[in-house]
């Protein structure tokens, strides 16, 4: 079974903030990157199908395939480079406490996906505010 990464989003209050930010920051076929400052000492548990998922005000709500991590640098100056997939999978929404950096997080404990057909014609943000309160 894969590892996964669980992260705070810091600077988006919801999914579709954190995806508008990406529109408006990355050049067309630029690769997904989230930077830390420390390589995985598991890195390897995770390529094999292991995703990064993201909380939101205390909220995980979304996952990314990650698709290969590197160690860029040296010394000091040595940082962490995990190539997300392009696509934001949306999981069942599952309260986290909040926390520094990155955590390990085992398949076990991972929410599942949410089907987005599940919220047919319900007006986005009403969709939205029932996922974030767990109600969907």
């Amino acid at each position: 079974m894969p590892l996964h990464l669980i992260k705070l989003c810091v600077g988006c209050d919801t999914v579709e903030e954190l995806l508008d930010w990406r529109k408006a920051s990355a050049a067309p076929g630029e690769p997904w990157i989230l930077r830390t400052r420390q390589t995985p000492k598991r890195a390897s548990e995770m390529l094999d199908g292991g995703s990064v998922y993201r909380v939101f005000k205390g909220v995980i709500l979304c996952r990314q395939k990650i698709l290969a991590i590197e160690t860029v640098g040296e010394g000091v100056n040595a940082r962490c480079e995990v190539t997300l997939d392009a696509s934001v999978v949306r999981v069942t929404p599952a309260p986290r406490r909040a926390f520094q950096g990155w955590r390990y997080l085992e398949h076990r404990e991972a929410p599942g996906d949410l089907e987005m057909e599940a919220f047919g014609e319900a007006p986005p943000d009403l969709a939205r505010k029932l996922r974030e309160l767990g109600a969907w």
